[in-house]
């Protein structure tokens, strides 16, 4: 006689139940994903400058990069023909066949370039003397007196921009509240570089605030980067010489401020592609988002 388990219901026909009454095939289904929850990260000033200032150091950098062309050497000192060895410069060089070659110098050692710096293809894929390829540069190829038309405006842009969103940090704290870093964020940088080189993205509570890189960076490029930008860019103005005379011999001279510019404007350029790649890395859409809504979703906690 069969032994009959009381409690127990018998199963129907072609199904087996476990101990909890569950199928076989809920039992090994995956549990539903946990959605994280959207909050309000940026406001609308904050977007709005944001917008704003990437459009002008868009233009900024690409326009600077045609007047450049115009003289493509970066010098140290008040003048460039003091004698000495130029710290960068680009050009086009024949060899011995009267062939011609893009070359860049640095510090007296020169490099082919060609196909990159100095001789370049256009648009039509013919060869043409250019500093940079032509699709880096604003207005258009060869046009100087345009592109500085364009740079000139861009900077009022530019520096009005940074102005009024220093005044809004720190009316609304927004400058104290979210990229001033505390002691105990300053004590935990190394672990922040360790989850940087892992790609490890923060979770939970943690991912409502920018991190201890993420802040020193912010406040680096507001602080020191930006405000150099607009300095070195008004040393290279006569009109600005003329009015304050002996003013830029602070900075080394205007040839020594020009390469300052020319250097600060690449360090911009690093910071936004570093900028670029840890959104992909964790998350465009969800950062993108954030940028023209507001709306940020926090990523799940990891299950228990």
């Amino acid at each position: 006689m069969a032994t009959v388990h009381a409690g127990r219901k018998r199963p129907s026909s072609g199904v087996r139940c476990d101990n909890l009454g569950m199928t076989a095939a809920s039992a090994i289904a995956p549990p539903a994903p946990r959605l994280g929850t959207l909050y309000y990260r940026h406001t609308l000033p904050v977007r709005v400058m944001h917008w704003i200032n990437v459009l002008a150091v868009t233009v900024l950098f690409m326009s600077g990069l045609q007047i450049f062309n115009a003289f493509p050497v970066v010098h140290f000192g008040r003048s460039a023909y003091d004698g000495t060895t130029h710290a960068l410069e680009i050009g086009v060089r024949l060899d011995g066949n009267g062939q011609p070659h893009g070359v860049t110098s640095i510090h007296g050692k020169t490099f082919d370039t060609t196909g990159w710096l100095g001789l370049v293809r256009d648009a039509e894929g013919e060869w043409v003397a250019s500093t940079f390829p032509p699709w880096m540069m604003l207005p258009g190829s060869q046009w100087l007196a345009m592109a500085r038309l364009w740079h000139f405006f861009f900077a009022w842009v530019f520096a009005l921009n940074g102005l009024a969103f220093v005044v809004y940090s720190l009316v609304s704290r927004h400058l104290a509240r979210d990229l001033v870093p505390d002691r105990a964020e300053l004590r935990s940088i190394g672990a922040s570089v360790r989850d940087h080189l892992r790609l490890r993205r923060a979770r939970g509570a943690a991912a409502r605030r920018y991190n201890v890189l993420q802040k020193l960076a912010y406040l680096a490029v507001i602080f020191i980067l930006l405000p150099l930008m607009v300095i070195t860019g008004m040393a290279m103005s006569p009109w600005l010489n003329a009015l304050w005379p002996g003013w830029v011999d602070l900075l080394g001279g205007r040839q020594s401020a020009r390469a300052l510019h020319f250097i600060v404007a690449w360090l911009l350029v690093l910071f936004a592609l570093i900028h670029l790649f840890e959104l992909v890395v964790h998350g465009l859409w969800n950062h993108l988002r954030a940028m023209i809504t507001g709306r940020y979703r926090l990523p799940a906690e990891p299950s228990p």
